[in-house]
């Protein structure tokens, strides 16, 4: 009889590597009768990508303009003082008569105009005084300030330096 299975195990033989084929565990027949090796199946083996893991939410803290973080994260409140801008210090001094130095570039009729008044406002880009003999108010611009003169001691206190300011 011929062997017309093509090397692959026969159904009278038994399947491969079962007891009492006569050939080791892991071997199948031959076309001679002999023992050819073949792979066992191995275990599937499945493989589930990790999962990620649950992240807490860290929030930090809210920092207010000029506060500072620690490297801790703690955060230092800076103490509320007013920056020195000729603004803040005009303010300050809110009342008082002034002399105010101004220039006009390009101006061919005055380039250096003086005015003379009692402060009333002072703003980030502005100065306004007045003429106490008429009531007349002015509108100056900050950007053409050169300078300004008081006849009485001015209320300043430096920023971050504790003390007392001189009184009017």
């Amino acid at each position: 009889m011929t062997n017309l299975n093509y090397g692959y195990p026969s159904q009278q033989g038994g399947v491969a590597g079962q007891i009492g084929t006569g050939k080791p565990n892991g071997y199948w027949g031959g076309g001679n009768g002999g023992a050819v090796p073949y792979l066992s199946p191995q275990p599937q083996v499945v493989v589930t990508p990790p999962q990620p893991q649950q992240q807490s939410t860290v929030i930090p803290p809210q920092v207010s303009s000029g506060a500072v973080m620690t490297p801790s994260g703690a955060v230092v409140q800076a103490q509320n003082f007013e920056q020195s801008y000729v603004e803040n210090i005009l303010r300050l001094n809110l009342g008082k008569v002034g002399t105010f130095y101004m220039t006009y570039e390009n101006n061919s009729e005055w380039n250096a105009k003086i005015f003379r008044g009692v402060l009333e406002a002072a703003g980030r880009d502005h100065i306004i005084i007045s003429d106490p003999a008429t009531g007349q108010r002015t509108l100056l611009l900050m950007v053409n300030l050169d300078y300004a003169t008081f006849n009485e001691p001015l209320v300043y206190s430096y920023p971050g330096v504790p003390g007392t300011a001189p009184t009017r």
